[in-house]
């Protein structure tokens, strides 16, 4: 899913009507790293932690590609035939607040692009691009903040669901392209209000490509991408229907030095413990939860409980995403990354 995680709002809604299973994963990289324009919906996803001195901050950035069915026989150069959104956000831990920003162009004109071959996306002045060692160099200046990173691999290449084909409804063709790199070394600097901050932390990426996602059941999802502190990488998701039920649900569990284990469907089961209500948006979102895995029993809890973005300015939709820890069935910390919620506001659109 983006989930990640799963690919949020663009213009319409894409359910899963007619359409053909995608066949079994045969991903080869490096160029499986890059676009596949020939799919409707794309994603980059970078989550994690960062740390300066006695400062914690929470960071996630976002690339988005999708394909324009309308316009594809066109040949005019102005044909918006993929279009390129992007999010960014920064959780200041002690202020307490989060920072956001988005962008949304179409591809083309040197102004936005999302190339084949390898990770290489860029949207006006903002960019993620994977360079020969493996590393994830991402520049971002927003609006009142700013990041620029180095998110370096430790692991090998984590492939979700069977061999990178994850399944993300009842239906074959609810289905898509998702790999993962958990484990991410972090370094560099954030800016925020003016400050700057050198930074080490660790991160996670998520890489999604799919024809079809959702089905017409899903109102949204709950998903989860945790760094453990032993090594280990966390998983977990669930579509969810508009009775707050599971319509689908998955994940996987990889210790530091094993292979992963991938979840069947009914092996994730999240159980809401606390809300919190949106002065924004009204929408009330579980900001602590009890999942369960076939790992452990975990606590995932939002370091802070306002981390809801709104980006109805490009994508269309309001939801909530953002820095939260992890405790094992002991309750001891356990690790921290990141929880994402959507379809609290509205129903999800693909």
């Amino acid at each position: 899913m983006r989930r990640r995680s799963l690919l949020l709002a663009a213009p319409a809604l894409a359910v899963a009507r007619n359409a053909s299973a995608l066949p079994p994963a045969h991903l080869e990289f490096p160029r499986d790293h890059g676009a596949h324009p020939s799919f409707r919906t794309e994603w980059w996803y970078i989550t994690g932690q960062a740390r300066s001195g006695e400062r914690q901050f929470g960071f996630q950035m976002t690339f988005f590609r999708s394909r324009v069915d309308e316009t594809q026989t066109m040949h005019s150069r102005f044909a918006a035939k993929q279009l390129v959104f992007a999010h960014a956000a920064l959780t200041n831990v002690k202020g307490r607040k989060l920072w956001h920003d988005q962008r949304i162009a179409r591809e083309g004109f040197d102004v936005a692009l999302a190339e084949q071959g390898d990770t290489r996306v860029r949207l006006r002045d903002w960019s993620l691009q994977r360079q020969g060692s493996g590393t994830y160099v991402a520049r971002i200046p927003a609006g009142e903040f700013g990041l620029q990173l180095q998110c370096a691999p430790t692991q090998p290449v984590l492939l979700q669901g069977r061999d990178g084909l994850s399944r993300k409804g009842p239906r074959e063709d609810e289905a898509s392209y998702y790999y993962s790199q958990p484990q991410l070394a972090v370094s560099g600097e954030l800016a925020l209000q003016g400050q700057r901050f050198t930074v080490t932390g660790k991160a996670w990426l998520d890489h999604e490509w799919s024809e079809e996602l959702l089905d017409r059941e899903a109102v949204g999802w709950d998903w989860i991408g945790m760094n453990l502190d032993d090594g280990s990488a966390l998983t977990a998701f669930r579509l969810r229907k508009s009775d707050g039920s599971a319509l689908w649900d998955g994940g996987s569990f990889r210790a530091l030095k094993g292979s992963p284990y991938i979840f069947s469907r009914g092996e994730a089961v999240f159980s809401p413990q606390r809300r919190w209500t949106s002065p924004l948006s009204g929408a009330s979102y579980p900001v602590e939860w009890i999942v369960r895995t076939p790992a452990d029993f975990y606590t995932v809890k939002a370091v802070i409980d306002n981390q809801e973005l709104d980006s109805r300015a490009s994508t269309g939709s309001i939801y909530w995403e953002g820095l939260s820890d992890l405790f094992d069935s002991n309750g001891k910390p356990a690790g921290r990354g990141y929880l994402e919620m959507t379809g609290y506001s509205q129903r999800m659109r693909l």
